[in-house]
């Protein structure tokens, strides 16, 4: 017998393999199924499949010429008699847990030929002492292994394993090397062996750089690891949490380093680095010999559960060896002997041999004692009730586990499940058909080994960057590629994609090596960039489009962003690219959108240019244009009532020539009111104002361009902004500003009406004596709001209001009665005011909308709904007869509104020669009365209101043929008198009819 002994990296296995093939037969005990399975896989290259078997807990494959067995050691055939038996790892005989397993065979196994112990040296007086006569071999270490100190995780160099001593720490470390380095291997001691050896895989063939484990790699694995970090020297070792061992700490640490490769080790997280001593001694692989060895009687007594159980517990005889504590296998003995029904069945040799053979079965759960218990207990009463597990039964247990949706330690529970059932499958004598069960269960472990695999490796594997990052670090040329999408590939792998000229790294894509992957990107797009930027300048202006985030785009991708300039209309703009674009290449990029933007602005805005240039304007005129152009297009006539007062008819002729109209409230261009050139003002305007993303920016053109005639004001939105758009803000709702023109055009002709013919009824909306008005449906429709909004808008413009009772006709009849106010839904559908009144603006401290002239606004307008109430009818003052009177009328209250006084007369005001009106303005011609401001002619491009709503058969602008003979029929009208208007039939229905015939009757009839 010989003991071959040493650190690690002294090919200790690697002797046992060869020694082992050079006889007949032959057997090797592992400590772990993974490298149990490492070593199966090179004997099999060594001599064929048909020669090996592997046996372990939860698998066996037993060829039927086998010569050479691998095994773990719990699983090793103890009848087999061959020429060769290795144990490795032989100084894990002082573990708590496994020491009594490791310690048996290390009594019990022989080879008839060869027997080898493999292990450290600190088992080297034990053995000496237990095995007299045992020839000990020790074996140096093959290459250095030095204390590198601490370093920081993400600085760990590559070929790195990081050991932890919990599942939580393990993924935190490994979830902070995936975003660092590109990703990490797992290995857990939970992990089936094929998860873990699918893990070691993507370490070994350099899919990842670093490994993150617990203390298992330290058992005997071949790994190609450079250096070895401690983030934790802590573990839990079935009983408590305590210190590793220096001993522990060489085994984990001696992986760095392979064969003539010399490796290192050192400490990172939150450990404190080694002490010299500790340093010096797993430097030179010198540690303190074992004390005991632990053991456990292999003479079992099986005549009754008593008996079983003294044997159990009988002390070691020898020296050196000490009773091990209670094992998983104990302990759920000793839990079924709590069942007095397990009891009473276990009373024969047979019965109890059958129950300790259960109790064998692996906790692989790890849920607690009790529940392992039970399924020794459920798995017992079977056995002795039927002789083998029912297949239904089974067949249950097996499909709880066989799903393999759920996280990372779903599937790890569910893999531990499953191999438990694997380990009973594998007794040939628990089951009717366990080679089929057999297969079954293990289908089901691989399907949730490969689906834990892939967790994990989506979890903490990004394939692309650790592919990048091999390859870069192997100073490799990178291929790389740019797909019609934009995709920039950097050997296959997606790095990011080109927009317009700059290139967007994937955010996937993170950690310190992004600047080599940009780099090695950068020599696929040098080329690209320069053939897009020759296209940008060739491509016809529908190519490009500004978006409302001040955004210029080239076929839909962003290339340059509209930044302030000196003024509103003159904008600046900067090219977005990387700064890899050549010079020449920006700069014909830079002209060919500057271009473009000036194209567009002064397309869309070409009403504003127009004015700007002023063509044909001459004096005041050009200044007013001018406040115009500053203004946006919108200027508030009170702000400019006296330059307005001044212009003279060409003047004015040569404003609307170039679109601007002359409101009652407003001198504005109606073209800037339409969607497109809102929109775009208001964008340019905030961009001047230093505020791209202010509140409502957004939102207002939008309802601008859906129709809206009024919205409500929304207090964080700047009235200037509402302004900028075209609307008004009027006390609680914002009004755009046309609409306000069109309201002044239907309240006019209301004020200006007077009673001159007692027996022709007012319009609807005036009022008897003349001066005031009512709210109509057609105000409050045209607003698209009423009631108390619409109150404060005309309060907002100068109007006060008043309320008065008055008497009105009624239906004699209750059929006949008049109809109560309606409630309508009213859509505000534009119609343009057709004329316009020649006299100059009101004066700019009065609101009130009696004399001034007014253009047709062309805007687009959707209709809105509203509801609003009627308003009342006007009371006839046609004497009657009190008994008539007292039959036919009622008293309603109603609300007038008239224009507001003036406060102050403007200064140069003429105090003499003109009428003022309530309001203070001066009084035009209109609705019928053709008002004249007195010495104030037509003149070429002048017009004129005929009618109540003018003549819409009538050109406008230029003095023609027919404004003269209007006027000189004006003149030949005497001063106040109505123009004659057709007559209008009346509805006999009506109250007003029978009030009429009613009267007609009384006056025929011979006075008494």
């Amino acid at each position: 017998m010989t003991a071959v002994l040493g650190p690690t990296n002294t090919g200790k296995t690697h002797l046992a393999i060869e020694r082992m093939i050079a006889r007949e037969t032959g057997i090797i005990g592992l400590p772990l199924r993974l490298l149990a399975r490492e070593v199966y896989g090179r004997i099999v290259e060594r001599v064929g499949a048909d020669k090996v078997a592997l046996v372990t807990g939860e698998e066996k494959i037993i060829p039927a010429d086998t010569r050479y067995w691998v095994s773990t050691v719990e699983a090793m055939p103890l009848d087999l008699v061959v020429d060769f038996v290795a144990i490795d790892e032989v100084q894990l005989a002082g573990d708590l847990e496994r020491g009594h397993v490791f310690t048996d065979r290390i009594l019990n196994m022989r080879g008839s030929l060869e027997t080898l112990l493999l292990g450290s040296a600190t088992a080297r007086p034990l053995l000496e002492r237990l095995l007299p006569g045992l020839n000990v071999v020790t074996r140096p270490r093959m290459s250095i292994l030095a204390y590198s100190g601490q370093k920081k995780i993400t600085r760990l160099p590559a070929r790195s394993a990081v050991v932890a001593f919990s599942s939580s720490e393990v993924y935190a470390i490994a979830e902070l090397i995936r975003r660092q380095h590109g990703g990490a291997a797992v290995v857990l001691g939970s992990l089936s062996p094929r998860t873990r050896n699918a893990q070691v895989e993507l370490f070994q063939n350099g899919d990842v750089e670093h490994l993150i484990a617990t203390d298992a790699i330290g058992m005997g694995l071949n790994l190609d690891v450079d250096h070895i970090a401690f983030a934790g020297i802590r573990k839990f070792d079935g009983y408590q949490y305590r210190m590793l061992t220096p001993a522990e700490m060489g085994q984990i640490g001696g992986r760095a380093g392979r064969h003539t490769r010399d490796g290192t080790f050192g400490v990172t997280g939150r450990v404190d680095p080694f002490d010299e001593e500790l340093v010096e001694a797993l430097e030179s692989h010198r540690f303190d010999a074992l004390k005991v060895f632990q053991w456990r009687n292999r003479a079992l007594d099986f005549a009754s559960v008593e008996s079983l159980r003294r044997t159990l517990d009988e002390p070691p005889r020898e020296q050196g060896l000490t009773r091990a504590p209670p094992s998983a296998d104990e302990t759920a003995f000793d839990h079924a002997l709590r069942d007095e029904t397990i009891r009473r069945v276990a009373a024969t040799p047979e019965r109890v041999r059958l129950l300790w053979d259960v109790c064998q079965v692996p906790d692989y759960r790890k849920i607690a004692p009790a529940n392992h218990a039970d399924l020794i207990a459920g798995l017992y009463a079977h056995l002795t009730r039927n002789g083998v597990v029912p297949d239904d039964w089974f067949a249950r247990q097996v499909a709880f586990a066989d799903r393999v949706d759920g996280d990372i330690d779903t599937l790890a529970n569910r893999i531990a499940h499953i191999r438990t059932w694997t380990f009973v499958a594998n007794r040939g004598d628990w089951l009717a058909d366990p080679a089929h069960w057999q297969g079954v269960t293990r289908g089901v472990e691989d399907r949730l080994s490969d689906a834990l695999h892939d967790r994990l490796t989506q979890r903490f594997v990004d394939r692309r960057t650790s592919v990048l990052m091999r390859r870069l670090r192997e100073n490799a040329m990178l291929e790389a590629e740019i797909t019609s999408a934009g995709d920039v590939l950097v050997e296959g792998q997606h790095v990011g994609q080109l927009q317009g000229f700059r290139f967007a790294p994937d955010p996937s894509a993170d950690g310190p090596d992004v600047k080599a992957l940009r780099a090695a990107a950068q020599k696929a797009l040098a080329s690209e960039l320069t053939q897009r930027a020759d296209r940008l300048s060739r491509a016809a202006n529908e190519d490009f489009a500004l978006a409302s985030d001040g955004a210029l785009r080239w076929q839909g991708e962003i290339v340059g962003r509209v930044i302030a300039g000196e003024t509103v209309l003159t904008p600046g703009l900067i090219v977005l690219c990387e700064d890899s674009l050549d010079a020449a290449d920006r700069e014909k990029v830079e002209a060919r959108l500057v271009l473009w933007l000036r194209a567009h602005i002064d397309t869309v805005l070409k009403p504003l240019r127009d004015l700007e240039t002023g063509e044909g304007l001459e004096g005041l005129a050009r200044g007013i244009a001018f406040r115009l152009v500053e203004a946006l297009g919108i200027l508030e006539r009170s702000e400019i009532s006296e330059d307005v007062r001044q212009l003279d008819q060409t003047m004015r002729a040569g404003l609307r020539r170039l679109g601007v109209r002359f409101g009652a409230y407003h001198i504005f261009v109606p073209a800037l009111l339409k969607p497109a050139p809102s929109r775009l003002i208001a964008q340019l305007w905030a961009l001047k104002h230093g505020e791209p993303d202010m509140p409502g920016l957004s939102e207002l053109p939008q309802l601008s361009a859906s129709g809206r005639t009024s919205i409500t004001v929304d207090p964080e939105i700047s009235k200037a902004l509402y302004k900028v758009v075209g609307f008004r803000v009027c006390g609680p709702r914002a009004v755009r500003i046309d609409i306000l023109e069109r309201l002044a055009d239907l309240i006019r002709p209301l004020l200006a009406w007077k009673p001159l013919d007692a027996e022709v009824s007012p319009p609807e909306g005036a009022v008897a004596e003349g001066g005031g008005f009512t709210v109509t449906v057609a105000m409050t429709s045209l607003l698209g709001c009423a009631g108390e909004d619409f109150s404060a808008v005309l309060k907002s413009l100068g109007y006060r209001s008043e309320t008065r009772e008055v008497t009105r006709p009624v239906a004699p009849t209750a059929e006949a009665a008049a109809p109560e106010a309606p409630v309508v839904e009213a859509a505000a559908t534009e119609t343009p005011a057709e004329a316009e009144a020649e006299a100059p603006a009101a004066d700019e401290q009065s609101a009130a909308p009696a004399e001034v002239e007014t253009d047709t606004a062309e805007t687009d307008e959707a209709p809105t709904e509203t509801t609003t109430e009627a308003p009342a009818a006007m009371a006839d003052e046609a004497a009657t007869e009190p008994s008539a009177v007292e039959a036919s009328t009622e008293t309603v209250t109603i609300e007038i509104w008239r224009p507001g006084r003036r406060d102050r007369r403007p200064q140069g005001a003429q105090r003499g020669g003109r009428r003022q009106d309530a309001a203070g303005g001066e009084a035009t011609e209109g609705q019928g009365q053709k008002q004249r401001t007195k010495g104030r002619g037509f003149g070429k491009g002048g017009n004129r209101q005929q009618g109540q709503q003018g003549r819409p058969d009538q050109p406008r602008g230029g003095g023609g043929k027919g404004r003269n003979e209007g006027a000189r029929a004006d003149n030949q009208r005497p001063r106040g008198a109505r123009p004659d208007r057709p007559a209008r039939e009346m509805d006999p229905d009506s109250p007003f009819a029978k009030l009429a015939a009613l009267k007609a009757d009384l006056e025929k009839k011979p006075r008494s």
